[in-house]
């Protein structure tokens, strides 16, 4: 395929577009990969999450058929945690993480139930 860009004109638009990418990572926020130090609120809502899905790994089988249910619903609070997150450039407020909590707790109730009752 002949290219209707110069080779010079090429190599140009090269530098710019490897120069703007240099400034758009220097300029990314400090805490992007270590989010849990910063934001502790954040990873008590994961750390929570991800005990709520090994019980319900766990308790495959004893959830009275309603597992699957349950793991869309785990999975459901994950990604609202995940877009909320990132609306928010990397962590999540006080209110959102209530909210979560509240649904976390509401999951974990459901399990709970599910198990005991068979």
């Amino acid at each position: 395929m002949k290219s209707i860009i110069g080779g010079k004109t090429q190599a140009s638009l090269l530098a710019v577009a490897l120069l703007a990418g240099t400034i758009v990572a220097a300029n990314a926020p400090a805490y992007a990969g270590r989010f849990a130090q910063n934001h502790p609120r954040r990873a008590e809502v994961l750390h929570r999450d991800n005990r709520i899905n090994r019980s319900l790994n766990r308790n495959y089988g004893h959830l009275g058929g309603h597992y699957g249910q349950l793991k869309a619903e785990d999975r459901g609070i994950r990604r609202q945690e995940q877009a909320e997150a990132r609306a928010n450039g990397g962590h999540i407020t006080k209110g959102e993480k209530r909210q979560l909590n509240h649904e976390e707790n509401a999951l974990r109730a459901q399990e709970h139930a599910d198990r005991t009752n068979k």
